[in-house]
């Protein structure tokens, strides 16, 4: 019987086997996780592998020569990257131009985030780390309990207390203001969670490049009837995303954040903390994580994507490309010819001549079609519907209201905003303009009367509101431009 103690070493055994952890107890992990930081980056998520081997050689010479060298491993550049894709740390690709790339796995994503935490400042027990934990624990309880008359009296209980705020609010005329400190541990602790979805993406696709790759190697050795072995994995690739752990999680969490207006919405919000001055007592490499909190997402959605769309592929390929029972036939036959090799070289003689295959065995076929196939169908097909569109209910207005960008009612619009010669701003006089000339459409058409009168890029960052002919709002953000107005009789 294993004892307690004897129990928790070999859980500790088994821990320290995973690749991630193993990273970090090597005897070289400052330099791995040093190096791979270096090379991935939140905007470089994969590196061309030449391109890799010479960054890391540069990065050892380097080191060598500030007094390293004892520290470091012995090889070539070349030798280092090939040890970590070998440990798990890196993932080789080919990608569809023929362009071999590394990338980091899950675990080496994993390793670098633990680093960076261990690192980096040390989460504080918060007010807003504890608000989190438990407004997480009331969920998972209203969740979890099915009793209706419970969840009718908490309800009452939030309008009641969301109506009383309102009230005061109506009232008074202000709001609560909340301390910098307050804030600060706020923004501290949305920082410590994001610093979590990286791995989480990883994890996940590296759980989708799993399953394709068991489910191609079934496909390989599988015995069964091509037809069955077809519906089978055919619906496995279709349905891709449900058939890890994983990706079933990731699916639940994509219904909150794989909306796009939520992802807008969530980018506005964070414009908004942003600008306050709280931001100014922020760690710079904290301020930097909350910028790139919505890209960090979009990325992390596009690997999961990418990695879905490419098992789904090979999945696919593999089914309609190979046949199961012909591919076995195929091995059957290599073995038994490496067999019979295996039998007449013990016994054969130098130059000894080997008896040819003068004719390849005939195929047994029962039955051979005689006859072609009617090509003609049995019945004619059904007449075409007469089709008059004269009698459309859209519109002029309609029709226009969603057409192109409205050239003439825009460079009023701009000469307006300038107010005679001189330079004016292109986001501010869209801003300005009256809803009929705020559509998406309405601003690249601003955009190219600019372009045609001269543009000019400035350092700052815009933000536009446009407004569609059915009511729906869409805010962009685009590097600030300028354009000059000049006399019309110039």
């Amino acid at each position: 019987m294993i004892t307690r103690a004897e129990g928790a070493y070999l859980g500790a055994v088994r821990a320290f086997q995973n690749p991630m952890l193993d990273l970090l107890h090597k005897r070289y992990a400052p330099l791995v996780v040093s190096l791979l930081s270096l090379l991935f980056t939140s905007d470089r998520r994969q590196i061309p592998v030449s391109d890799a081997h010479t960054e890391v050689g540069d990065a050892l010479d380097q080191l060598r020569a500030a007094g390293y060298g004892d520290d470091l491993p012995v090889g070539s550049a070349r030798d280092v990257c090939r040890g970590w894709a070998d440990a798990g740390w890196l993932v080789r690709q080919v990608l569809d131009d023929d362009v071999e790339v590394y990338r980091l796995s899950a675990h080496a994503v994993g390793a670098l985030e633990v680093a960076g935490r261990a690192g980096g400042a040390r989460a504080r027990v918060s007010q807003s780390r504890v608000r989190t934990l438990l407004d997480a624990v009331e969920r998972l309880a209203q969740d979890a309990d099915p009793d209706v008359m419970v969840r009718i009296a908490r309800l009452d209980t939030e309008i009641a207390r969301l109506r009383q705020e309102l009230e005061r609010v109506e009232r008074t005329g202000q709001v609560d203001t909340v301390d910098d400190e307050q804030l600060v541990e706020e923004a501290e602790n949305v920082v410590h969670l994001v610093r979590e979805l990286p791995a989480d993406f990883a994890r996940v696709a590296e759980s989708i490049r799993a399953m394709q790759r068991d489910v191609v190697h079934a496909l390989r050795q599988d015995e069964r009837p091509t037809g069955e072995v077809l519906r089978e994995y055919l619906e496995r690739g279709e349905h891709v995303m449900e058939a890890t752990p994983e990706g079933r999680a990731f699916a639940g969490a994509l219904r909150l954040i794989g909306d796009p207006q939520r992802l807008d919405q969530l980018a506005g919000q964070l414009d908004v903390v942003l600008r306050q001055p709280f931001t100014k007592r922020l760690p710079a490499q904290q301020l930097t994580e909350l910028r790139e909190l919505a890209r960090r997402i979009e990325h992390g959605l596009d690997l999961v994507f990418a990695a879905q769309r490419e098992a789904s592929l090979v999945i696919t390929a593999q089914v309609r490309n190979h046949d199961p029972l012909r591919d076995r036939q195929v091995d059957e036959l290599l073995r038994d010819v490496m067999t019979g090799l295996q039998r007449w070289m013990p016994d054969a003689r130098r130059g000894q001549a080997a008896d040819p295959l003068r004719r390849l065995p005939v195929a047994e076929v029962e039955h051979l079609r005689q006859t072609p196939g009617e090509l003609r169908p049995s019945e004619r097909p059904a007449a075409l519907e007469t089709w008059d569109d004269d009698g459309s209910d859209v519109s002029h207005d309609e029709a226009r209201a969603w057409g192109g960008p409205q050239y003439a009612l825009l460079d009023a619009r701009l000469a307006a905003a300038a107010g005679g010669p001189g330079v004016v701003d292109v986001a501010d006089a869209f801003n300005a303009a009256p809803d009929a000339l705020r559509r998406p459409v309405d601003l690249l058409g601003m955009l190219e009367l600019a372009h045609a009168r001269g543009m000019t890029e400035t350092d700052e960052l815009a933000f536009v509101d446009t407004l569609r002919p059915d009511g729906t709002r869409r805010r962009f953000a685009l590097g600030g431009v300028t354009t000059t107005m000049k006399d019309t009789d110039d």
